[in-house]
């Protein structure tokens, strides 16, 4: 992705999201605001407290994580971030990486991330990475295909 000049806010959220990592949580007080909302495929939280500890807990069963941004979209104090994830978890897909593809729409306020919205394919994400559970969901995608 080459650099452009992006409001502060979706600035730092950028630099500051490609590097997060289990050791280095504390980041998120850079990007989110206080009062931010947050939905993913499976949740939806409200609040700072509420989404540190989401992340927390997220990050500490993964191995590795990490997230690239290959394109972003950007009108005023809105954001279509789109990004390429691979994650490890050890219980997930032979322990073996799990990439995925997804973009995310965030609004800032204050110069931070008031809303984060996740829009990712969440079979490709988790399910089809669970033994048997992995099967299923695969052979109804592919039959959805036909």
């Amino acid at each position: 992705m080459t650099a452009k000049a992006y409001p502060e806010w979706l600035q730092v959220f950028i630099d500051n999201y490609q590097k997060l990592s289990i050791d280095n949580l504390h980041l998120l007080e850079n990007i989110y605001h206080l009062d931010v909302e947050f939905q993913d495929p499976a949740h939806k939280l409200s609040g700072f407290d509420t989404l540190s500890a989401y992340f927390n807990e997220l990050y500490t069963n993964l191995k590795d994580c990490d997230f690239v941004i290959t394109n972003v979209l950007v009108d005023g104090d809105e954001a279509a971030i789109y990004w390429h994830m691979q994650y490890v978890h050890p219980k997930l897909n032979k322990g073996r990486p799990v990439n995925v593809e997804g973009h995310s729409f965030i609004q800032g306020k204050d110069n931070k991330v008031i809303l984060h919205r996740d829009y990712v394919d969440f079979g490709a994400m988790l399910y089809e990475h669970i033994p048997l559970v992995g099967s299923a969901v695969r052979l109804i995608k592919s039959r959805m295909a036909s």
